[in-house]
C-alpha cells in the first residue's frame, strides 16, 4: 500500500496509487477514511487530532486511513496525498481542488467505507458529500469550529456565498455531524441544522509525569511565565491579552508574558507593534515550536492563558493541562470544567475580566498553581484518552451503518 503519495510523481504511478489505496475494503473490516484538505500546518489542532484519531481507530482493529492534498506529517496509519490541482492559482489554491482525491473518495464510498471529513469551505470537504449521495455511503462531518459565530465573521461574504451555493447542502446531507463539545453542538443547532450530532471531544496524549516534575523543578522561582501558545490569529483574542498585560506588568516584576506560535496574516507583527507602543518590557513573541520543545514550553510555564473569541474545542487547553499547567480560558472555548476540576478559571470575555483573573492567578504561589496543574492532568487522563475517544467514534460509525438506537454520545433532533 502506498502512503504519502507526493506531488510530482508521474501520472502512471498516481493511477497505481489510486487503484491500490483502499485494498482493506475487501477484507470485511470496518473501513474509515479520514478526509481533510491539509495536514501541512502542524501548529493547527486538526493536524494532530485527525492523525491521532485515525491511529487510535487503527489500534481498535479498524481499517483506518487518511487522505489529503499535500505532504502530511508522519502518522502510524496510511496517509494518501493527492496532487493539488492549480495550487499556484489564487482561487484554486484556496479551494484545494484535487480531481484525483475526488476519484479516490468516490471509489472508497462505492466499496463501503465510512467517509469522515474534517473542516469546511474547500473542495476536499465537498467531495465526500457528493460521493456519499452517489453511493449511499455514510458521511460524517466534523466542522472543526468553522461554523462558530466568530469563525463565520472572518471572510464573511465569501463564506456566505459558498454556504448557499454548495456547503449548506453538503452539511445538511451528512449522516451525522461531529461536535467536539456541547458548545459546538449548540452552535450547530442554532444554525438550524437537524442532523444527528455526535458530541465527542478530541483526545490528548499525556507526557511522562516524571519529565513534567523534573522540568518544573528546574524553573527559576524569580522568573515566572504566563504563556499563550497557538496560531496567532485575530480570533484568538491576543490583542486583549496585550492590553491586560500592560496593566499587570508593572505589578508583577517577576512575571513575563510569552506568546508562541505562527503568525497568520501578519497578526503577530501587529501585536508586537502594539506591545512596543505600550512600552512592554517583558512580553516576547516566538515562532511555532513542535514535539518535545513544545511540551517543555508548556511545562516551564506557571500559567497558560487562552483569551479566544471562539473555539470548538481549544486543543491548546488540553495540551497545557496534560503538561501539568493550569489554564485561564475565556468562555469562547468550551472549558467550563476548569472551575469544576480546580484546574483553572473559565472567564467572561473582555480585557477587564481577563485582567482580574490574571491578577488573581499570578498572585498565587507557584506550588498552588502546580497543584492545580496536577488536577488538570488527572482530568485529562480520566476523560480525554485517545482510547476512549476512538471507542466512542467507532460506536458512532457502526450506528450510522446499522441505525437502531444511537449511542449515548449522539444527540438526535427533538
Amino acid at each position: 500500500m502506498i502512503a504519502g503519495q507526493r506531488r510530482g510523481k508521474n501520472w502512471l504511478l498516481l493511477m497505481r496509487s489510486e487503484a491500490s489505496t483502499f485494498a482493506n475494503l475487501r477484507r470485511g473490516t470496518l473501513h474509515v477514511l479520514q478526509i481533510i484538505a491539509s495536514l501541512d500546518n502542524a501548529a493547527a489542532g486538526p493536524s494532530y487530532s485527525v492523525s491521532r484519531l485515525a491511529e487510535a481507530l487503527a489500534g481498535r482493529g479498524l481499517a483506518s486511513e487518511i487522505v489529503c492534498t499535500n505532504i502530511a506529517p508522519s502518522a502510524h496509519v496510511p496517509v494518501h496525498t493527492f496532487p493539488h490541482d492549480g495550487a499556484a492559482l489564487p482561487l484554486l489554491g484556496k479551494l484545494y481542488v484535487s480531481r484525483s482525491l475526488s476519484r479516490a473518495v468516490g471509489r472508497a464510498a462505492a466499496e463501503g467505507a465510512v467517509l469522515h471529513s474534517h473542516g469546511l469551505w474547500t473542495m476536499p470537504n465537498l467531495y465526500p458529500a457528493s460521493a456519499a449521495r452517489r453511493h449511499r455511503a455514510v458521511h460524517i462531518i466534523s466542522p472543526r469550529g468553522m461554523l462558530g459565530p466568530a469563525a463565520l465573521r472572518f471572510s464573511q461574504h465569501q463564506k456566505q456565498l459558498v454556504w448557499w451555493l454548495v456547503q449548506r447542502r453538503a452539511v445538511e446531507s451528512a449522516t451525522c455531524l461531529h461536535a467536539t463539545s456541547r458548545q459546538e453542538f449548540e452552535e450547530l443547532r442554532a444554525l438550524g441544522l437537524k442532523n444527528p450530532v455526535a458530541i465527542v471531544p478530541n483526545g490528548i496524549d499525556l507526557p511522562d509525569a516524571a519529565d513534567i516534575r523534573a522540568t518544573k523543578s528546574r524553573r527559576d522561582p524569580h522568573r515566572r511565565t504566563l504563556l499563550h501558545l497557538g496560531r496567532i490569529h485575530p480570533k484568538k483574542g491576543i490583542d486583549r491579552l496585550i492590553e491586560a498585560w500592560a496593566h499587570l506588568e508593572p505589578l508583577f516584576p517577576d512575571w513575563r508574558l510569552r506568546i508562541v506560535g505562527p503568525s497568520e496574516g501578519g497578526h503577530r507583527e501587529k501585536l508586537a507593534a502594539r506591545a512596543v507602543e505600550l512600552g512592554l518590557a517583558r512580553a516576547t513573541f516566538d515562532g511555532a515550536i513542535f514535539g518535545a520543545s513544545k511540551a517543555a514550553v508548556y511545562q516551564e510555564a506557571d500559567l497558560f492563558v487562552l483569551p479566544t473569541l471562539n473555539e470548538n474545542f481549544g486543543m491548546v487547553v488540553a495540551e497545557a493541562l496534560s503538561n501539568g499547567t493550569p489554564v485561564i480560558s475565556t468562555k469562547g472555548a468550551p472549558w467550563a470544567g476548569l472551575d469544576r476540576e480546580g484546574a483553572g478559571w473559565w472567564i467572561d470575555h473582555g480585557v477587564g475580566a481577563l485582567e482580574e483573573a490574571l491578577n488573581r492567578a499570578m498572585t498565587m504561589p507557584a506550588i498552588v498553581l502546580d497543584e492545580m496543574g496536577i488536577k488538570g492532568r488527572r482530568w485529562m487522563a480520566a476523560e480525554f484518552s485517545w482510547d476512549k475517544i476512538a471507542a466512542d467514534m467507532e460506536q458512532v460509525y457502526r450506528w450510522c451503518l446499522r441505525s437502531g438506537e444511537p449511542p449515548e454520545v449522539v444527540e438526535r433532533p427533538s
